[in-house]
């Protein structure tokens, strides 16, 4: 058998056998541009292909929801656009299956929350995500670190350079556990330099490495557990919600 086995469940990995349900389930016949922007922007995306006359090429299909696979016209090149669901284990699964039906290079964007004293809409960019999620490892083996696609790291901070944006590097927290971020956790992150929390990142990244695709995130701050006694919501970087798919497909195209 290739499981190296160990005596806490999500710390073993199966390192060769074959997939039982395969990537591409229920889209064998679908090929899809390489690039693609997968966002965290809920029904921003709809509204963003519907303005700039996109097409629905596919749908992915879950039990609670569907998310149509756009392919947009940008700078004279398709790119795959598609709504990225909450939450890693959904949000792998959906871009898994985007990459086994082509996808190479995928850009993605959604809120964080602050665990230092930052604004509110401020832009971060991963170079590294603490894998407290479930999800990344079943792609990868244990680590304490994934870090997104340096090609992808670097595609985004140019493009956030050139525009002139005001952004810095991050450590981020990904977690499963929205309701136990607890202030000695939060505090014990923060120790290991991180500086936001959100729920996807490691695994994507994982998943990317598996697959062979390269991925890179862009974050934007929403509400802030800086303070654990006096914690904001905000308004939960509704902000940036509207202003940041321009900027993913400038970035798409840089890959």
């Amino acid at each position: 058998m290739s499981i190296i086995r160990n005596q806490y469940p999500i710390l073993e990995y199966d390192t060769a056998s074959e997939e039982i349900l395969k990537p591409n389930l229920n889209m064998e016949k679908i090929q899809l541009p390489e690039k693609c922007v997968y966002a965290f922007l809920g029904g921003t995306v709809d509204a963003y292909a519907k303005a700039h006359d996109a097409i629905c090429v596919s749908i992915l299909h879950t039990i609670t929801k569907d998310y149509p696979v756009y392919v947009v016209d940008y700078n004279g090149s398709r790119t795959v656009l598609c709504q990225a669901p909450l939450g890693a284990p959904a949000a792998a699964q959906s871009m898994d299956s985007l990459i086994a039906c082509g996808v190479r290079k995928i850009v993605s964007a959604g809120s964080c929350g602050a665990l230092q004293d930052l604004p509110e809409n401020a832009f971060l960019v991963p170079v590294k995500a603490l894998r407290d999620e479930g999800t990344s490892y079943h792609y990868l083996q244990p680590s304490r670190f994934v870090e997104p696609d340096a090609g992808a790291i670097q595609a985004i901070t140019e493009v956030l350079e050139r525009k002139k944006v005001p952004w810095s590097e991050c450590i981020t927290w990904t977690t499963d556990g929205f309701f136990r971020e607890t202030e000695d956790m939060a505090s014990y992150r923060k120790e290991e330099g991180c500086s936001v929390v959100e729920m996807e990142c490691a695994a994507l990244a994982a998943c990317a490495i598996k697959r062979g695709a390269q991925f890179g995130q862009l974050l934007f701050t929403a509400d802030t557990l800086a303070d654990p006694q006096a914690y904001d919501a905000r308004d939960w970087g509704a902000a940036s919600s509207g202003t940041v798919l321009p900027l993913l497909f400038e970035i798409a195209d840089r890959l």
